[in-house]
């Protein structure tokens, strides 16, 4: 290894977008205080990216779906066993091959939705951490769910369920949703597994930051020596620390810049409400229209994002409609130069959690229309306990209605109740960059790690 990398860590995502994106910026960081960094994405993700990062090195493993992953695989359960099989032993080569070539790995960090990558640690006498992307409190409530003292789905309807550390009681609609069918089984069984082998990992690194969640980690924090490293995002946009660090680096979508942002340049400062629901949500038809049209009547200038794969589903005419300088539908921004634009009065989000993380990060107050997974408790948390943006409320059919939309939009923008939020919101912008600075509470948390990890090279 060469003389300037006390240290080299193997980064394994779970290969998808919304888990890649954290690693990739906790691995920046990393390698800024001198740690070599190679990070193993599937070769069937690979294959999806529109761009690549260049700080990093990137070594290819096996899924054993290398053309389509998850889509070739057909549902998960095949997918997550096959993985398992082809990715313990391409992931066992790969760690041979950097130990033949001079570069040996000492440590392994993983997406524990991949529980197996410490067995792989273990047998090559590596260190290992279990890298959490999503927050305290929904992993907590994995963790419980795994100890067989919460069911998901929940099978009544609003009852309460205390957290131990969570201020506020939460409902049965606040837990991570995932409808009652096989392949949504398999899925929870996989986030819950999570936690089947988690005592054997070295260190377990949360995406969030202490002050965000105080009293969810101290208590997670007796059972597990959990460490907040988060907000994850680039630097640029917290505590300025690596001045090349603007982007993720990694994109499924190819984004249009320009046109976003020089029309956001003509906007009214804090007039715009930015739309966007990430890189996976599916919305349905219906759902769309009540979105277009409570956007519309909303007054409001809009910027919102729709995938190519979803605009059919726009209502006819709707674009043709748009005056430009109303609402921009574009197919995939820059979402943090969005978010950081001073045109931006509100982000209207399916809560996934890097959105919701950004949207703290760069202070802007939130109307959230959760769809699936841990969107419901990521909601529940902004609405209740950060305050800082409100819950749009579906109807009996499921779907947010444009009167809904429209009321909960000005609200956040006009109503005193708004002010409130904006407050907040800046509040909590202020923490998130604290905690990322130096001698705050996740810096101090990575400087632990990449100390111990000199210690062991």
């Amino acid at each position: 290894m060469s003389t300037t990398h006390k240290a080299h860590c193997l980064i394994l995502p779970y290969p998808m977008q919304g888990h890649i994106n954290p690693m990739l910026q906790f691995s920046k960081r990393l390698q800024s205080k001198d740690v070599k960094i190679t990070i193993a994405p599937t070769k069937s993700f690979l294959k999806t990216m529109k761009e690549l990062p260049t700080p990093v090195s990137i070594e290819a493993i096996s899924d054993g779906y290398d053309d389509g992953g998850l889509d070739e695989a057909g549902s998960y359960a095949v997918y997550i066993t096959r993985f398992k099989e082809v990715g313990l032993d391409t992931l066992s080569q790969l760690i041979q091959k950097l130990r033949n070539c001079g570069c040996p790995v000492n440590c392994i960090v993983y997406d524990p939705i991949l529980p197996w990558a410490v067995e792989v640690a273990k047998k090559f006498g590596l260190v290992s951490a279990a890298f959490f992307t999503q927050n305290c409190t929904v992993d907590n409530i994995y963790y419980y769910v795994d100890k067989g003292v919460i069911k998901l789905p929940p099978t009544q309807v609003d009852e309460e369920i205390l957290l131990p550390g969570l201020s506020c009681t939460i409902e049965t609609s606040d837990v991570p949703s995932f409808v009652s069918t096989p392949e949504s089984d398999i899925l929870v069984e996989m986030l819950v597994n999570q936690f089947s082998n988690l005592q054997k990992a070295d260190w377990i690194l949360i995406n969030s930051f202490y002050e965000l969640e105080k009293e969810v980690i101290d208590w997670m924090a007796n059972i597990y020596p959990m460490k907040t490293i988060g907000p994850t995002i680039p630097s640029m946009y917290l505590d300025k620390r690596l001045p090349d660090d603007k982007e993720y680096g990694m994109s499924l979508f190819k984004p249009m810049a320009n046109e976003c942002l020089n029309w956001l340049n003509r906007q009214p400062i804090s007039s715009v409400v930015y739309v966007s629901f990430g890189s996976m949500a599916k919305l349905e038809a219906e759902q769309m229209e009540e979105l277009a049209w409570g956007l519309k009547n909303s007054n409001k200038n809009f910027l919102w994002v729709v995938r190519s794969t979803e605009e059919p589903k726009l209502p006819k005419n709707f674009l043709d409609e748009l005056a430009s300088e109303k609402g921009l539908v574009i197919s995939w921004c820059p979402q943090l130069q969005v978010l950081e634009h001073k045109s931006i009065g509100c982000f209207l989000t399916h809560c996934g959690w890097n959105s919701t993380l950004e949207a703290i990060s760069l202070g802007v107050p939130m109307v959230t229309m959760p769809q699936w997974s841990d969107q419901p408790t990521n909601t529940k948390l902004v609405q209740d306990v950060w305050e800082m943006g409100i819950k749009a409320k579906q109807d009996e059919k499921g779907i947010v209605r444009r009167e809904v939309i429209e009321e909960c939009i000005k609200l956040v923008m006009e109503e005193e109740k708004g002010n409130v939020i904006r407050g907040n919101a800046k509040k909590w912008k202020e923490l998130a960059r604290n905690a990322m600075d130096e001698g705050g509470s996740s810096d101090k948390n990575i400087e632990e790690f990449v100390s111990k990890l000199m210690t062991i090279s």
